[in-house]
């Protein structure tokens, strides 16, 4: 061919690929579905899914099959977009009918892969008005929850800032979005998946669900500080599964759960609060002058009394105190300060607390009664968190006389000081079930030093038969998590703080 026809040749040939072959391509490529690029099915679903765009409305009806969004595999139909960075997703959600499996799921979703067992975090809507921040915070584990104390809300909004996920809700759609719990550290690394999804919890049938209002939002840091949430949550610790008992901007800590299984006992601004374990509204017990009470409090064997710790008399030191259960005039137990309680006797004629005397942190005994304290521990390092078992037989603390936190524990005369365990984390707060069989305790990292708050922690747990020890919980807390007893009577949950820090945001744009 003559060079000028081999020139001609060639820049056809690069004109046509410039121009031709991406037409082409984007002629092949899936077609928008409003906000979001794609959809498809996740995991394996006998019936394949579907959705319809309604533009006026902003309205998104999906169609999805699949037996379950949990366990270490998901099956459910996916609308999706891909995104990166901090994201905010909301829409009002309804079921087509009300038939099916009351558990069939309605989500808002961030993903990392379209993989079954991808890591992932949703603000799930069941059938039955059960409402959950569901995750999986590592690829083929097993999912969790956070269970609202709002049923069936009308919109729902999942936010990412940062590494961590929480959900906002409201009971209708002109409502304002409150924030409803979670904050939970989910590692979604780089681009990862935003969209709705649908599953009928039956593999056998398929069931539908209209995401309307739809608003994907990327929120931009405003300057401030950010906005403080406590949540009074439970934990099943056959499950695994959670529950918000109580949210609330500000700072509370440290719940007892009542003797009888009635209530809960926090503290905020200086104060005892009482919250029915049902929800509600916290009351106020009356302690006196006692005005600033900390987190060591506890409740007695007989549910007749109450010892707290108080920083509001003589040289603000924190010291002991007995109060009726239902409020009134505080007794002085301790005499020296600081004194922080911890542990009642299971006879109830003991108190066991924590005393800095000298410079040095250690663990003490004292009757009920008042008079002389005796001291428990004299190793070098801080002792802390003393609490008895339920037979009388061993107080259990944690002590830093190794090197870092682990837990221990002694006879009550403070004879035979024995490490219950060894690991290289810092663990705090032993608290034994009622049923004598469990403790659970806070851990931080390595690399934590003491107890401070607004960290990621584990609430972790051991059967004292076999010393196996597991996850509960994974938390953002840390002080004020669980410093006091806090098991259900029966010994099948636990009562624990978590936090969340909301940074401001600037104006918003819409997707």
């Amino acid at each position: 061919m003559p060079a000028r026809l081999t020139f001609l040749f060639a820049a056809f040939v690069a004109a046509f690929t410039y121009f031709v072959v991406p037409l082409a391509a984007s002629e092949n490529a899936p077609p928008a579905i409003g906000i979001f690029e794609s959809h498809s099915d996740v995991g394996s679903v006998l019936h394949p899914g579907s959705v319809d765009y309604d533009k006026a409305n902003h309205a998104y009806t999906i169609t999805g099959s699949g037996e379950n969004m949990w366990s270490a595999a998901d099956a459910f139909q996916f609308v999706w977009k891909k995104m990166s960075g901090d994201v905010s997703l909301s829409a009002d959600i309804s079921f087509l009918n009300k038939s099916g499996n009351e558990h069939k799921k309605a989500v808002l979703i961030f993903r990392q892969s379209l993989e079954a067992d991808s890591v992932y975090a949703d603000v799930a809507l069941h059938a039955s008005g059960l409402t959950s921040l569901q995750f999986r915070d590592e690829k083929g584990a097993i999912t969790r929850e956070v269970q609202s104390s709002v049923s069936a809300p009308k919109r729902l909004r999942l936010v990412k800032r940062g590494d961590y996920v929480f959900m906002l809700l409201a009971k209708s759609s002109s409502d304002n979005l409150d924030v409803a719990g979670g904050w939970l550290r989910i590692p979604l690394q780089g681009g990862f998946y935003v969209g709705l999804g649908v599953c009928s919890h039956n593999n056998d049938l398929s069931e539908t669900a209209t995401f309307a209002n739809v608003e994907l939002i990327q929120p931009e840091n405003a300057p401030g500080e950010p906005v403080l949430y406590s949540t009074l949550e439970t934990v099943e610790i056959d499950s695994a599964d959670r529950r918000v008992a109580y949210l609330a901007p500000g700072h509370f800590e440290a719940p007892n759960w009542t003797r009888d299984g009635l209530a809960f006992l926090f503290n905020q601004d200086g104060r005892i609060e009482r919250l029915p374990v049902e929800g509600g509204k916290p009351t106020q017990i009356d302690t006196g002058f006692a005005t600033r009470c900390n987190n060591d409090h506890g409740i007695s064997p007989d549910a007749t009394q109450l010892a707290i710790s108080d920083n509001s008399q003589e040289d603000h030191n924190s010291l002991v105190y007995i109060v009726p259960i239902t409020g009134g005039v505080p007794r002085r137990i301790t005499q020296k300060s600081p004194s922080y309680w911890h542990g009642w006797s299971p006879d109830g004629r003991t108190l066991a607390f924590v005393g800095q005397r000298n410079g040095d942190f250690d663990i003490y005994a004292i009757p009920v009664t008042g008079g002389e304290e005796t001291r428990l521990t004299t190793a070098k390092g801080l002792d802390d968190g003393p609490e008895y078992s339920p037979d009388g037989k061993y107080i259990y603390f944690n002590s830093e006389r190794t090197g870092h936190m682990q837990i221990w524990r002694m006879k009550p005369d403070g004879s035979e000081q024995e490490q219950v365990f060894a690991d290289d984390l810092n663990n705090w707060f032993p608290h034994i079930s009622p049923d004598g069989e469990w403790m659970v305790f806070l851990t931080y990292g390595a690399d934590v030093t003491g107890h401070p708050p607004n960290k990621d922690v584990m609430l972790r747990l051991m059967s004292l038969g076999d010393k196996k020890i597991t996850v509960l919980v994974k938390l953002f807390g840390g002080q004020g998590t669980m410093n006091v007893p806090s098991w259900s009577p029966d010994s099948k949950q636990v009562a624990f703080v978590s936090y969340l820090l909301i940074p401001p945001e600037k104006s918003q744009n819409k997707k």
